[in-house]
């Protein structure tokens, strides 16, 4: 019987200490038992480090930044450490069902000319102790790279990944918000990428998800991006209006954290003129 291939599950931290249990204890009870977890602690400062070490798996190896690195410079590093055949990620206040890495694999087993495979997820949150469904809709992957420009629905905890793509295709170090959303966009250019519409992971909606300096540094990343972007070559066939919109309603969110109730009407106003100007045009 051929041996099943081995899963790196990347798990980066920092200062990640109130969730880490709940995320390692998410693999250890995965039903596919093939799996190392390379965690990347990015210079945390609390007691990750200490929590992370009672664990005496051997599958779990730990790897500690002398210093704080943007997110998605440690996640390249981290892959560097990988053995695995195939990678999938995870953060410290996310996780996952019990079948997920399982139902994966099959898949990729069974379509071999599949590079990236991603699920569907349950979005819980926290405060209200209450979970959704992520994607409600059919999804078609045709003109897939238009479509996650337009709305980016492919969450990182959900996917798995053969390595061998990461010689061609890699993270930009610069980013610490839109990363994800920069790789996965690149790569559906080059690769054939699926989806499973189960949910088999959980994604944590908290109060450090949606604070102002997040917002703001999401905003000028995607600003940074379209200007950058759009002179490429790659994507000239790309609309960026849908883009262009959402950086409008991360500025309403902001002026909504920022408790600017003025900025937030006159956003909503112009927004909804808009959209008024487009339909009226079409």
């Amino acid at each position: 019987m051929k041996k099943k291939p081995l899963v790196s599950v990347i798990i980066n931290c920092f200062n990640g200490e109130k969730y880490l249990n709940e995320a390692v204890e998410s693999v250890l009870d995965q039903n596919y038992k093939n799996w190392e977890i390379i965690f990347f602690d990015n210079n945390s400062t609390d007691n990750s480090c200490s929590i992370l070490k009672e664990y005496k798996d051997k599958r779990i190896k730990y790897f500690k930044s002398k210093s704080k690195l943007t997110l998605y410079k440690a996640r390249n590093l981290a892959i560097k450490k990988a053995k695995g055949k195939l990678i999938s990620f995870l953060d410290v206040d996310d996780w996952w069902v019990k079948s997920k890495l399982n139902k994966q694999v099959k898949f990729f087993i069974k379509n071999k000319n599949v590079s990236v495979l991603y699920s569907n997820i349950y979005v819980y949150n926290e405060k209200k102790k209450s979970k959704n469904i992520y994607i409600k809709k059919k999804i078609n992957n045709k003109n897939l790279t238009q479509k996650l420009v337009d709305k980016f629905e492919m969450p990182i905890l959900s996917t798995i990944i053969k390595k061998n793509i990461f010689n061609q295709v890699k993270f930009n170090n610069k980013y610490s918000i839109i990363g994800d959303f920069d790789f996965f966009v690149r790569l559906s250019l080059i690769k054939h990428i699926s989806f499973i519409s189960e949910p088999l992971a959980y994604y944590r909606i908290h109060s450090s998800n949606l604070t102002k300096k997040r917002i703001d540094l999401n905003i000028t990343e995607l600003q940074d991006w379209i200007s950058e972007k759009i002179k490429t070559k790659n994507f000239q066939f790309i609309n960026f209006s849908k883009l262009y919109e959402t950086i409008e309603v991360l500025k309403i969110q902001k002026n909504f954290i920022q408790g600017n109730k003025l900025k937030v009407l006159l956003g909503i106003l112009r927004r909804s003129l808009k959209l008024f100007k487009l339909k009226f045009l079409n």
